[in-house]
């Protein structure tokens, strides 16, 4: 990469921590909105409202389809809210509704360009994972296994790509996983990554996101 255009290394270092503060920022802020939103529908969804519950429970759950496809945004208190009012109606509502995000998620990895992403990380000065980001965009999935296995560290690049399944669905279940992107943001990674096809990702997920839904379908009533 030409790095005629960086810099001085000074103010190029403050830069890249003033944008990485601003993209932090962001995140928090999104973050906080999410919960803040969560807080006011918890409250709201409430039994007395007969006439108004069908209804209520329709928008929630798009809502919560929006907030979990969305990276860092933390919509599974939605579905708590929805799993504990409905029992275990709600448990397979929102079952049915988080593979909905998550696939939602995927497809708009797989669909988005390289440039953007590309452009993203630049703008962060983080050079690197954009020139990787713009070797990988030609690749088929074999080649880029390959590039990812030069790249990364010897010792740990056979076990990440082995099992890169039950890492995903690891990260998937991993408490606090909002600071990973949630999993929206998993979502939207892998298939930016394009290393597992859409079939392998829905089957990874119809397992990962069942065991919280199926206690409550059991036990939430």
């Amino acid at each position: 990469m030409n790095d005629s255009h960086h810099e001085p290394d000074g103010d190029a270092r403050l830069t890249r921590y003033l944008r990485l503060a601003l993209l932090f920022g962001i995140i928090i802020a999104l973050n906080m909105g999410g919960s803040w939103l969560a807080r006011q529908l918890d409250l709201q969804l409430f039994p007395r409202h007969d006439t108004l519950l069908n209804v209520m429970v329709l928008v929630t759950a798009c809502l919560y389809i929006g907030l979990m496809a969305i990276p860092f945004m933390p919509g599974i208190e939605i579905g708590l809210a929805l799993m504990l009012l409905l029992g275990s109606k709600g448990a397979l509502l929102v079952y049915v509704c988080t593979l909905a995000a998550l696939s939602l998620s995927f497809m708009v990895g797989r669909l988005l360009p390289p440039g953007p992403v590309y452009r993203l990380l630049n703008w962060l000065h983080l050079y690197r994972a954009g020139a990787l980001v713009s070797q990988l965009a030609p690749l088929n999935r074999q080649q880029r296994l390959a590039l990812l296995g030069e790249r990364l560290p010897a010792g740990i690049a056979p076990l990440l790509l082995k099992y890169r399944y039950l890492i995903i669905a690891a990260a998937i279940n991993l408490p606090g996983n909002t600071l990973l992107g949630g999993g929206g943001g998993i979502g939207l990674v892998v298939g930016m990554s394009r290393l597992i096809p859409f079939h392998g990702f829905f089957s990874l997920i119809a397992l990962a996101v069942a065991p919280v839904p199926t206690w409550f379908f059991f036990f939430g009533g």
